[in-house]
């Protein structure tokens, strides 16, 4: 494995030179030199001692995260259809529970609703792509249309109805789909 560009790469971001580096570490500017060249290996308690200098650790040097996937496609989707509730769900970023928001594409077939959720900490908005949505929230009812979009906090039970069909954009943060 080739360590020393993300070595190099950390240095120039923490706005080192390779003799500050060098000279934080106990070691020397050549052996810094060759390490981001990938002429010689650290050891490890050597690389550990590099990293602390660099302001990171050893798990997150080798947590590779640049290899996320940012742009999903329908075959990325997770799909759901509830014939009970006469709705589908598709979770449009995958494994989305584990980020802060979860934004899912909602189809209710007409008489369509969501299951009431119960009052809870966090926030929803949706827009609405096609046909129109009641959106019950606490005692309010409310209208939501093609072109248009809703916010609430989720501290109220709530759900969504629609007597002719809807598709929306809806984003739960935190995630609660």
């Amino acid at each position: 494995m080739e360590i020393g560009s993300k070595i190099k790469n950390l240095r120039v971001l923490k706005g080192l030179t390779q003799e500050e580096l060098a000279n934080r570490a106990e070691l020397s500017k050549g052996f810094i030199s060759q390490v981001e060249r990938d002429l010689t290996s650290p050891s490890i308690a050597t690389l550990i001692d590099i990293l602390q200098c660099l302001g990171t650790n050893i798990s997150d040097f080798f947590n590779d995260t640049d290899d996320d996937q940012i742009v999903f496609g329908k075959n990325d989707y997770f799909e759901k259809t509830d014939v009970e509730l006469n709705n589908q769900i598709q979770w449009i970023i995958p494994n989305a529970q584990k980020n802060i928001m979860e934004p899912i594409l909602l189809t209710l077939e007409a008489g369509g609703s969501t299951y009431p959720d119960n009052p809870h900490e966090g926030e929803e908005f949706g827009y609405v792509l096609q046909g129109s949505v009641t959106l019950h929230i606490g005692a309010k009812t409310l209208r939501a249309k093609k072109g248009e979009s809703f916010y609430f906090t989720s501290d109220k039970k709530h759900y969504i109805t629609s007597k002719s069909g809807a598709v929306l954009l809806w984003v739960s943060s935190p995630p609660s789909f």
